[in-house]
């Protein structure tokens, strides 16, 4: 430790009451935006160091790199200040270790012109501390928290998972920053609560799942961590699969591995012989749709696929031939099914997304259905007590409404 370093850390413990049981961060005004830091913790800022000085060590190698996603770095480039009023309450105080005026962290001028040190900030008022959320699960789980949060487990908390993940994706499409932020944050505690149900088991904690996601992603960007060249998304996406098939094969291997040996053991689990080493790791959980595309692009990664459009078009009238021509529900259940199927198909050879289409058009009947509901109001009309001509009639007007409001829309406006 330098003779600086060390008269200012005697300041805060002399002035300020620091003890190295509070631990301390120590990071340069110039590497903050660089480095993550828990507000939940002691924070001495020195002034950046000459430029033969700085600090070459943030991610990326050679300091260029400023993780954005870090908790109060987004628009704010490199200056400390903006980081630390999003992260700290603007009455926060902020001291000077050498003795200085002190002030608050509201009143910090754009450029620090002398160390800073800033006292810890209790969890409850530290939100946007990394580990805020993790101590916020493990609040609420305690002997003394909630009642309903202790009675939960991993399956019942299953419909709320579903349900946020949903509302995120409610959220993108609105295109509402602010709305997509919270819906974020409260698929983010979902993420937390389970890995807090984990820990609680001795099965898995947050590490665990910061560790797998972490060394999964940097396995499949060679590119990036490795040395493999991918200049284009088309190169990305075809190294992606291949390490994922080479995954999904060593997966296979260990699971027939251990199956083979809990065998020997008396205690053999049945292998699911209708699901093929291709489809391996495909959830049968996920939405109908997006399950049946992904079984279909895996199918076509095996060469099972359509050479054209005209062979998946003629595929769809086959299906609804067969459709019309069942003759009890559970067979038309069955075609019915089918005809879905190659649909999916034909959206993934035009690269559309069923899921995302399906949602647009059902966004679509919904804005479409209100307008109808509108115009019946101000005419004075009940729906229900229409007859077909008259709703056809309103549902003509509501989509040359929709029609007109398109047409005024500037060019290059979405």
């Amino acid at each position: 430790m330098d003779r600086h370093l060390a008269r200012l850390i005697d300041g805060i413990a002399q002035r300020h009451g620091w003890q190295p049981t509070h631990g301390l961060q120590v990071v340069t005004s110039d590497s903050l935006s660089q480095r993550p830091f828990d507000p939940g913790l002691p924070l001495l800022i020195l002034l950046a160091a000459d430029d033969g000085d700085r600090d070459r060590g943030a991610p990326g190698g050679d300091g260029a790199f400023a993780p954005a996603v870090l908790p109060g770095r987004h628009g704010h480039g490199p200056h400390p200040t903006g980081m630390l009023q999003r992260l700290y309450p603007a009455d926060h105080p902020v001291f000077d270790p050498d003795g200085g005026a002190a002030g608050t962290v509201g009143e910090l001028a754009e450029e620090l012109r002398s160390p800073a040190f800033l006292p810890a900030l209790s969890t409850e008022l530290s939100p946007a501390s990394p580990y805020g959320l993790p101590w916020l699960a493990a609040r609420l789980r305690a002997s003394d928290g909630c009642p309903w949060d202790r009675e939960q487990d991993h399956r019942s908390l299953l419909p709320f998972l579903l349900e946020e993940t949903y509302e995120v994706v409610d959220a993108v499409e609105s295109g509402d920053p602010e709305r997509i932020a919270e819906e974020l944050g409260d698929l983010l505690l979902q993420i937390v609560l389970h890995a807090q149900y984990g820990a609680e088991a001795g099965a898995f904690d947050l590490s665990d799942v910061y560790r797998g996601i972490m060394s999964k992603i940097i396995r499949r960007h060679p590119h990036v961590f490795g040395d493999v060249d991918a200049t284009t998304a088309e190169q990305v996406s075809r190294n992606w699969e291949a390490i994922k098939a080479t995954e999904r094969a060593a997966a296979a291997a260990a699971l027939n591995a251990n199956a083979a040996t809990a065998a020997g053991n008396g205690r053999a689990k049945p292998v699911d012989p209708d699901m093929p080493e291709a489809f391996a790791g495909l959830s049968r959980s996920l939405p109908a749709l997006v399950y049946a595309s992904e079984m279909q692009e895996r199918a076509a990664a095996q060469g099972y696929d359509w050479p054209d459009l005209e062979g998946v078009i003629d595929k769809i009238a086959e299906e609804a031939v067969e459709l019309l021509g069942a003759e009890d529900d559970a067979s038309r259940r069955e075609e019915f099914g089918d005809l879905l199927f190659v649909v999916v198909n034909l959206g993934r050879k035009l690269g559309i997304d069923a899921e995302a289409a399906l949602r647009g058009a059902s966004r679509k009947m919904a804005a479409r259905f209100a307008k109808v509901e509108r115009f019946a109001a101000a005419d004075g009309m009940e729906l229900r007590a229409l007859g077909l001509a008259e709703l056809d009639e309103l549902w003509k007007r509501a989509k040359a409404q929709e029609h007109e409001e398109a047409s005024a829309v500037p060019t290059g406006v979405i």
